[in-house]
């Protein structure tokens, strides 16, 4: 099982999501859920950024060097496929100026799991990627993503993605996991908006403050979500938070 190093320091991430399909509403994306939950909880890694771009070489280099200067890790997801369409490996290997060719362990990978006799031009297609670039194991098709720099280039299909994603851990450093706090309150956001200003101001940099209005079958609702780093520091604003809800009189729903 891979391991992963660990730090107290806060570390950052972005997902670039590319694919036509995806801004054309054709395919809904299902995998920036699934990473920022999972980098967080199990890694202590906090995505702050996820930008979306068609399969346009230039707008995949811009972004890949973009966000790999602004982030500690970068996480791009489509484009690694077997089709013309697929330009994702060749793009990320023109960004950070590698050769673009045959990874000799990908070859001989997805030669061994589809056999000689149908190990085609598009399925070999997938074993090209930037030269000097780590491979991320795909126990689910074969066909592996890859790491260069601080990029790591996953799969479109989330099925496949999350099938790979613990093979992750051997690159990365862990930070400081993020915690969270709900409040489902009857009550609307102008109500309570003025005292989340200022319980806000109290804890700035330390807790983050969401407040979220619901409208079910006519019934109002609002979730106040507070999420930290800091367990003391969160559990300190529950209470001013508890305080502020008993003060107002506001039916508390549920508190996790």
């Amino acid at each position: 099982m891979p391991t992963i190093k660990k730090t107290k320091k806060k570390i950052n991430a972005a997902i670039l999501i590319i694919g036509n399909e995806i801004l054309s509403g054709r395919t809904q994306d299902a995998n920036v859920l699934f990473i920022s939950n999972w980098l967080n909880v199990n890694c202590g890694i906090s995505v702050q950024e996820v930008r979306i771009i068609p399969d346009i070489e230039k707008k995949i280099i811009y972004n890949v060097l973009d966000l790999s200067k602004k982030f500690n890790y970068v996480f791009t997801t489509g484009g690694i496929g077997p089709t013309h369409d697929d330009i994702t490996s060749l793009s990320v290997s023109r960004a950070f100026k590698a050769k673009y060719k045959f990874n000799n362990e990908a070859y001989e990978i997805l030669k061994k799991y589809y056999g000689v006799k149908n190990f085609n031009n598009g399925r070999k297609k997938m074993a090209k990627m930037p030269a000097g670039a780590s491979l991320i194991y795909n126990p689910s098709s074969a066909a592996p993503g890859f790491k260069i720099s601080n990029v790591f280039c996953l799969p479109g299909v989330p099925s496949i993605l999350k099938s790979m994603v613990n093979n992750l851990k051997t690159f990365l450093i862990e930070g400081l996991v993020t915690i969270s706090s709900t409040f489902n309150l009857k009550t609307v956001e102008s109500n309570i908006a003025y005292d989340l200003e200022n319980l806000q101001n109290k804890f700035l940099k330390k807790v983050d403050i969401g407040s979220y209005p619901s409208f079910k079958l006519g019934k109002v609702s609002v979730a106040v979500v507070l999420r930290s780093q800091n367990e003391k520091q969160l559990k300190s604003c529950e209470k001013k938070l508890i305080k502020i809800i008993k003060a107002k009189k506001i039916k508390l729903f549920k508190n996790n």
